[in-house]
């Protein structure tokens, strides 16, 4: 897809080079977030390291990671839900905006609109890391032609079908999680192909799998499934509806290789 190149570094970090920038959703780039243990490797530094633009789709700790985003440095762009900017600029970052859904800022070349989320918002921890209670947020993402769809953590919403009315050329959707069982506020791999039905986008990419697990799990054979199965029944759900969508499945940490262009999203 012409212009737009995507790098799944895992969970629900996905670089996006569009229109000239570079941009990060939910940055987690280290080893470890409190009980929970990467199972594959950490991004290496090159793959973060000329970040212009980060998207936060909401406060909990595996999206809205401190360590993370303290390799990117404090100068980096920070699109926040509304309510999280004060938190955030406390913790040394200069350039934080907050968005509200239907608010839209411009990045150079990039338009970015925050877009509905059903999921909770609020930040938890101890007490030198919990936080604000914002709402969740997923972001559309407009530049170079080409308009990319992040849902961040979220169940299904009825914007998703006034979205797929406006247009969409790649969805990036959570497909599962970390653990044995998904709470609510989450797609999972039917859930998600019910996006696609509503988004119709024209490829859709499976995110928000086969990166952490709690310590102790990874032996126990449905967790090991659970690790690589979603993308693929994400798939096998698509194409038994039917839909003109292309599913493409990255492992973490690698390229998402994208179909050549058929055209552009007005």
């Amino acid at each position: 897809m012409g212009g737009l190149q995507l790098h799944f570094l895992g969970h629900s970090t996905v670089r996006v080079e569009s229109a000239g920038h570079t941009v990060l959703t939910d940055p987690l780039l280290t080893g470890r977030v409190g009980p929970l243990r990467r199972v594959v490797p950490a991004p290496a530094p090159e793959t973060y390291a000329d970040v212009d633009l980060v998207l936060i789709s909401h406060l909990h700790g595996d999206h809205l990671h401190l360590p993370s985003l303290r390799l990117l440095g404090p100068d980096v762009r920070v699109v926040v839900p509304r309510g999280a900017g004060a938190w955030l600029r406390a913790r040394g970052f200069r350039h934080v905006v907050e968005v509200l859904p239907g608010e839209t800022i411009p990045h150079g070349a990039l338009r970015v609109t925050a877009v509905p989320a059903e999921h909770a918002g609020h930040r938890w921890g101890p007490r030198l890391t919990h936080g604000p209670d914002t709402p969740a947020v997923g972001h559309l993402v407009d530049g170079g032609g080409h308009r990319l769809y992040v849902a961040g953590d979220t169940d299904l919403t009825d914007a998703m079908t006034l979205l797929g009315e406006r247009g969409v050329d790649v969805a990036l959707l959570p497909v599962w999680g970390w653990g044995l069982t998904l709470g609510p506020g989450h797609l999972d791999p039917a859930g998600a192909a019910e996006a696609v039905a509503r988004l119709r986008p024209r490829v859709a990419v499976p995110v928000h799998w086969g990166t952490l697990a709690l310590s102790g799990t990874t032996h126990l054979p449905r967790m090991r499934r659970l690790l690589t199965d979603p993308p693929r029944d994400f798939a096998a759900a698509v194409a038994a509806r039917g839909p003109d969508t292309a599913v493409v499945v990255a492992e973490p940490g690698c390229p998402v290789p994208l179909p050549a262009p058929v055209g552009t999203t007005s």
